[in-house]
């Protein structure tokens, strides 16, 4: 082997005086052969030789060549390391992603520096990696899109920190997908777990129950179980409305209660002076707008909101938080923004009287 070695820097040093690009690609294709039919034998060294003349070689040769030679070292465990940095640093993404699926001679350090300057597809091969570490998977939740939260999510090589997991579960309420592959894992902190149960769509928890692997399962069942009896109680429990009323009456007769006021009280989940608010402001009985809010169709909270002079970025929220236990999916969203746009106020308002006569007819009866 060391006399082919030597005969293949001669070939080298002879491919890059002669220019030509034939020359040079098949001087890399029998070094790189070389290599890989002795890698098992090699110290570093003998590794390092390679590295000095692949590094030469590839300063000068075209990209599908860089692209093969990329799938070729990729898997090997004791690779030239120069030349896998070059190769990872490319901007080519085809000659970038093998080694930054697949290569152990990149070293952390290097696959952090590359995920902090590179675009999308560099941080999806990077999400493919059998081992990341938090520090990785912490970089590519911060400037990775949906795709490569996704690939994180169902990579069992991938570790997270408190933060990246909370990161995934937050995705999460807005991607059926991204909950039913986070659900699947063993690894999800248990509040962490619960809350993206909670949030999570009834027909996700149907298919984590029927999907979920043995070692996640007793997990993923007692986590249901448990938000279902949180559910019933919720549900079934009376609310009290008074201090709720009281609250926003003063805020009301202050002039503060505006638009800001009704989404922080949705996103608090402040149920009841939620409804309070809306009530107030459209001019219905509380009983009426909680009936409203508790069903599971949308169309009366968007006559409420409507009645009640709302814009959509507040509707909008509303419709997302108004059941602690359940998310709203972007297709329901748009759906919901066409009906309210589409709706007068003086309709709604109308609508909201005719339901309240009804209400009271049938009281009467």
């Amino acid at each position: 082997m060391p006399n082919a070695t030597v005969s293949i820097v001669d070939e080298l040093e002879n491919a890059l005086k002669d220019g030509s690009p034939e020359r040079r690609t098949e001087t890399l294709r029998r070094v790189t052969d070389l290599f890989l039919g002795n890698a098992d034998r090699l110290g570093e060294q003998q590794v390092k030789v390679f590295d000095d003349v692949l590094l030469h070689l590839i300063k000068r040769i075209e990209t599908e060549a860089l692209v093969q030679l990329s799938a070729s070292l990729a898997p090997a465990s004791n690779a030239p390391t120069d030349v896998i940095r070059h190769l990872a640093y490319s901007e080519e993404i085809r000659i970038a992603a093998p080694v930054l699926s697949q290569s152990d001679r990149l070293s952390e350090e290097d696959v952090i520096d590359i995920a902090e300057s590179r675009g999308q597809d560099h941080l999806l091969a990077i999400a493919r990696r059998a081992s990341l570490g938090q520090a990785v998977t912490d970089v590519l939740l911060r400037r990775g899109d949906r795709q490569v939260g996704s690939e994180l999510a169902q990579n069992p090589g991938a570790r997270f920190s408190e933060n990246g997991f909370a990161v995934l579960v937050k995705h999460a309420e807005q991607d059926s997908s991204l909950a039913e592959k986070l659900g699947r894992r063993l690894d999800v902190p248990p509040q962490l777990l619960r809350q993206l149960l909670t949030r999570a769509r009834d027909e996700v928890r149907a298919r984590l129950l029927e999907t979920a692997p043995a070692e996640a399962l007793d997990k993923v069942r007692k986590t249901v179980a448990d938000i279902a009896d949180e559910v019933g109680r919720q549900v079934n429990a009376p609310r009290n409305f008074t201090r709720a009323t009281d609250l926003v009456q003063e805020i009301n007769r202050n002039g503060k209660l505006n638009e800001a006021v009704i989404a922080e009280f949705a996103s608090q989940y402040r149920y009841e002076e939620m409804v309070s608010a809306l009530s107030l402001l459209s001019a219905a009985p509380i009983r009426t707008v909680e009936s409203l809010m508790t069903n599971v169709r949308s169309d009366g909270v968007i006559i409420v909101c409507k009645a009640a002079g709302l814009k959509w970025p507040t509707v909008s929220i509303i419709l997302r938080k108004r059941f602690a236990h359940h998310t709203v999916s972007e297709d329901d969203i748009a759906s919901d923004k066409r009906s309210f746009v589409a709706l007068s106020q003086a309709t709604a308002q109308r609508t909201l009287r005719f339901w309240q006569t009804q209400g009271a007819a049938r009281q009467a009866g």
